[in-house]
């Protein structure tokens, strides 16, 4: 039985449909059964490794499809919609521990030149997989978690550093590197979706002048500041729209928008219906879970 097969195995007996937190810190197992409508989440810095079926990404204008065997590593906060598109589909995702890879970049290593990319896809070494299954199987034996999981997981990011993503993931514990400054600005677009954005003040808080922060943010998000902006505004507002769904105008006013049929129009033009609607749609499905919205 090979590695990643072992490794399926093992999410299947303890993961559950959804995504299924684990005693391993950080640690998470995705199972799909059957293939699923389009969602809109915000992936989190992450190293995801895909076991079963096959998923396509859209990522402002870029599409990613992924299968098994191959990797996704995201260094950034970023809004996209995700697809099942062959079932059943399985992953394990690993947060990434920046103070972990802190202490990683200090060693040395042999680093490929990369793009400054917020996203990216390759085929897993033996190396990673191999440090990948140890880390599972760690769920078979609960009493060694606490004494073994550190150091595995020291390793796969050890692993994925070297990998061809090594040089993206190097960047954002770079205080100076372009990733890093740009990185600044969608913390601060984060906490802040609802102000309205100046360029210039997002720029400042990069170190860039607005030409050089606006090719380096789409270059990191494949997407402009404010088409970012306007992800976070709509899937925050479909999230809040779950718990509210009368209150339409109110949560279009919550998340910045001053026009209500501005506010209608552009998260028709996202989600494929108006606010009401689409929020009576995912309230009605059954197999509809929160924590893939928003």
């Amino acid at each position: 039985m090979d590695q990643l097969h072992e490794i399926r195995k093992l999410v299947e007996r303890h993961g559950r449909e959804g995504p299924t937190e684990t005693a391993v810190s950080g640690l998470t197992l995705y199972i799909e059964t059957d293939p699923a409508v389009a969602t809109y989440v915000i992936y989190r810095p992450v190293l995801a490794l895909i076991l079963g079926g096959a998923k396509r990404t859209v990522l402002g204008g870029r599409v990613f499809h992924v299968s098994p065997g191959d990797y996704v590593a995201v260094s950034v906060d970023l809004p996209a919609t995700g697809q099942v598109t062959r079932a059943p589909y399985s992953a394990v995702t690993l947060a990434l521990d920046l103070n972990v890879l802190a202490s990683l970049i200090a060693e040395p290593m042999a680093l490929p030149w990369g793009a400054t990319a917020g996203f990216e896809v390759n085929r897993a070494g033996p190396d990673l997989l191999d440090a990948m299954l140890r880390l599972v199987r760690l769920l078979d034996r609960p009493q060694d978690i606490g004494v073994l999981a550190l150091s595995i997981q020291r390793e796969v990011f050890w692993r994925l550093l070297q990998s061809p993503s090594g040089y993206m993931v190097r960047q954002i514990v770079l205080a100076d590197s372009r990733l890093s400054q740009v990185n600044r600005a969608i913390t601060w677009l984060r906490a802040n979706f609802a102000a309205p954005i100046r360029i210039e003040r997002l720029a400042a808080l990069a170190a860039m002048s607005p030409a050089s922060f606006h090719r380096h943010f789409k270059a990191a998000t494949a997407m402009s500041p404010l088409e970012y902006q306007k992800q976070i505004r709509l899937q925050t507002a479909r999230a809040r729209l779950l718990a509210q769904p009368d209150d339409v105008a109110g949560i279009g006013f919550s998340v910045g928008y001053d026009s209500p049929s501005q506010f209608s129009r552009e998260y028709a033009r996202l989600f494929g219906a108006p606010p009401g609607r689409d929020a009576a749609r995912l309230r009605a499905s059954l197999d509809f879970d929160p924590l893939r919205v928003g």
